[in-house]
């Protein structure tokens, strides 16, 4: 039932735009239009100013330089989470950079396409600091608040189920609604993944210092950038884009040290010929020094992090999983050549 639900909703949708649509849209257009969320702090959020800002934004102008030649060419588009999908499948969007894990079902049935992992992570739970509650299974019997249109609640189903518990979830349309009736005490616990627990715990009442996110994960939340499923070119790109950030910071270049480095060729580009690197720029639809641009334009990865979500930032996350492969974590973008 599922399935066939997901089935219809992309038959309502209509037929996909043919292969290599989507640069040249861009380039038509000479803007990006990125999906993000209505306001998740850390990821995407306009500031007091109304620019938006966040790790989710800054990937879309590393996109948005290295697709058009400037990372301020992009319109943002805030999108709930059961409100994405038919955004992207309608052509409203290019691209949706909104905490979305990457699935069989999203990826098979609904015909997108999850060009790399953007951030590993895993559902948990907030409650309060003085909460008795100190793993999931301490919630048996309880409401738990969850958002619609995501994996949480089937995944809080399933852990509950399979050790014979009873959980009551209590869903909402939005982020910010769920944020509210936890914060109300309509609930014990609020489940997501555990980067938006930390984002939400940051503008709580009481801050970080009233609330605690439980150590144990129920499930694996490989959150990924989300393509129209007809256009492998644009995959292939937008792909690239995201290795060429976790390749800059693997080999130390930096949106400060950029210029010095790129004057003594010493990038991870280097290893190619001129006639090379043209070639690969050609092939991807691109100017040459795409690469060189969205780290310009937003850092390497690891800057991305520290800024937006990392220990001097309000979430205060840990890197863990999202560190590079060589220094304990899962980020690991294949060879150039």
């Amino acid at each position: 039932m599922f399935l066939l639900l997901f089935a219809c909703v992309l038959a309502l949708l209509g037929p996909l735009a043919s292969a290599g649509d989507v640069l040249d849209t861009l380039k038509s257009r000479g803007m990006l239009h990125c999906g993000v969320s209505e306001g998740i702090p850390g990821f995407s959020e306009r500031d007091a100013a109304g620019r938006w800002q966040g790790f989710d934004v800054d990937f879309c102008r590393a996109v948005a330089a290295a697709a058009l030649g400037d990372g301020e060419k992009v319109q943002f588009v805030p999108l709930r989470a059961s409100t994405r999908f038919p955004a992207l499948q309608a052509h409203k969007i290019d691209l949706l950079v909104r905490n979305t894990s990457w699935t069989l079902t999203r990826e098979a049935i609904l015909k997108l396409q999850f060009p790399a992992i953007l951030f590993y992570d895993g559902q948990g739970f907030l409650v309060p600091a003085g909460s008795p509650v100190h793993a999931p299974s301490d919630l048996a019997g309880a409401t738990v608040c969850i958002e619609k249109g995501t994996t949480h609640e089937r995944n809080l189903r399933d852990y509950f189920a399979a050790r014979d518990l009873a959980v009551t979830p209590l869903v909402f349309d939005s982020a910010t609604g769920v944020a509210d009736a936890f914060a109300a005490g309509r609930c014990l616990a609020y489940s997501s993944d555990a980067s938006q627990l930390a984002a939400v715990r940051s503008r709580l009442p009481a801050g970080r210092d009233g609330w605690r996110i439980l150590e144990e994960r129920i499930s694996k939340e490989p959150l990924a950038p989300v393509l129209w499923g007809g256009d492998p070119e644009w995959t292939t790109l937008v792909r690239w884009v995201l290795f060429a950030l976790i390749l800059a910071e693997e080999s130390g270049v930096t949106q400060a040290n950029l210029d010095q480095v790129l004057a003594t060729d010493l990038t991870p580009l280097s290893r190619l010929s001129h006639d090379e690197r043209a070639l690969l720029a050609d092939s991807l639809g691109l100017s040459a020094g795409w690469a060189a641009r969205a780290v310009k334009a937003v850092g390497n990865y690891g800057e991305m992090f520290e800024r937006n979500l990392g220990a001097g930032s309000p979430l205060g996350i840990e890197r863990g999983l999202n560190r590079l492969w060589n220094q304990g974590g899962l980020l690991y973008a294949p060879s150039i050549d």
